[in-house]
């Protein structure tokens, strides 16, 4: 039995390899696998195409370039946060050129889009208690979460 690779495949319109350089810079354990050249790809296609596969904190992806489709919100890459620096490292990065959304998200100068939460938010979101209904009421008001109003909405503060 061979061994399977899942990997999430991203279609960018033209800037793949600008992207994924960027991308592996943000997070540790993070680099470019492969890139590989496709050429003569189609009968209408006059143009090679680049195919990259490559980690971000070891999770696997692939980038192609020249894609028909846009990204949407309904594909996002998710980034889980110790401390408010990562928060606001990666979110001044990624942010830069694109557009901020609400609840953490924001769409970057690629047209992908991040989730750039804190670690904590899903245990104190997901109680059904007051505390977090305070929690999640103090999240959906944030664009870019900050831990330290979430955990005072949490405890009541």
């Amino acid at each position: 039995m061979s061994a399977m690779v899942v990997a999430t495949h991203l279609w960018f319109k033209g800037n793949a390899r600008e992207a994924v350089e960027f991308y592996v810079t943000l997070l540790p354990g993070s680099r470019i696998v492969e890139a590989l050249q496709l050429r003569d790809a189609g009968p209408n296609l006059d143009t090679s195409y680049e195919v990259l596969s490559f980690e971000l904190a070891g999770q696997l992806y692939l980038a192609l370039n020249k894609s028909p489709f846009e990204f949407t919100p309904a594909t996002s890459i998710s980034v889980t946060c110790e401390t408010q620096s990562e928060i606001d490292r990666l979110w001044n990065a990624l942010l830069y050129g694109g557009v901020p959304q609400q609840c953490g998200w924001l769409t970057d100068r690629f047209g992908l889009c991040w989730q750039i939460t804190p670690s904590i938010l899903p245990t104190m979101v997901c109680e059904d208690s007051e505390n977090g209904r305070r929690a999640m009421k103090a999240m959906l008001s944030m664009v870019k979460l900050e831990i330290a109003p979430l955990v005072a909405a949490y405890n009541g503060n």
